[in-house]
């Protein structure tokens, strides 16, 4: 492979706008890699403290998940003149969604940056194609010269722009589908938990009134 052609040496005989838009891409690249590392280990540990919860009968040995059960907690002592047992166990797990979705929007936090990667970056690298060709066919103009020698490094070096756009596109994409369908399972198994919980809290404070009037 001709020196050219390398990567490195594209970006070199590239101009100042094709430049940009590879210098665009390729951190536009990196940062979907790490947005996808992020929220595999967002979703990894949140799956992992579900199984903990559902081991542990007091709910309480995941830190990730304690603010969810301690909401839930403080809404199964709260006393209501009327309320039936169904609308209490209602309310709790009302309590503990409403904390749950202050978890799951700081896990899902890159979700949409890898959509916006996803459509964005090939068109960007469509843009840095389209002006690289210009610039080819101006020198081409001025050279006079329609050889395939003096055309070649421009036209290549215009097309590394779409390549490295879909370089970042394609992870992006199978990234927010795959991390999205994840997610959405992990939210079902924590709302399935926090069901389960809200009527282990009713119940036990059901049982500790009745004890209490007994007494």
């Amino acid at each position: 492979m001709s020196s050219s052609l390398t990567p490195l040496g594209l970006f070199l005989q590239a101009g100042p706008v094709a430049k940009a838009v590879f210098l665009l891409l390729l951190a536009a690249s990196i940062w979907c890699w790490v947005l996808i590392i992020e929220g595999l280990w967002g979703i990894s540990r949140l799956n992992k403290a579900i199984h903990v919860a559902r081991a542990d009968e007091s709910r309480s040995t995941t830190e990730l998940l304690f603010p969810i059960i301690e909401a839930g907690r403080q809404a199964a002592t709260l006393a209501i003149s009327g309320e039936t047992a169904g609308e209490s166990r209602t309310r709790v797990a009302d309590c503990m969604h409403r904390a749950a979705q202050t978890l799951l929007a700081r896990i899902e936090g890159g979700l949409p940056n890898l959509a916006v990667i996803s459509s964005v970056a090939p068109f960007i690298g469509l843009f840095g194609t389209v002006w690289g060709i210009m610039v080819s066919f101006s020198s081409i103009g001025e050279a006079k010269d329609t050889s395939l020698a003096v055309v070649a490094p421009g036209i290549a070096a215009a097309l590394a722009a779409t390549a490295i756009g879909l370089a970042a596109a394609i992870p992006a994409t199978v990234g927010y589908n795959r991390l999205g369908a994840s997610l959405a399972r992990a939210s079902q198994r924590l709302h399935d938990l926090i069901q389960e919980t809200a009527v282990e809290l009713t119940v036990a404070r059901s049982a500790t009134h009745t004890v209490v009037r007994a007494g």
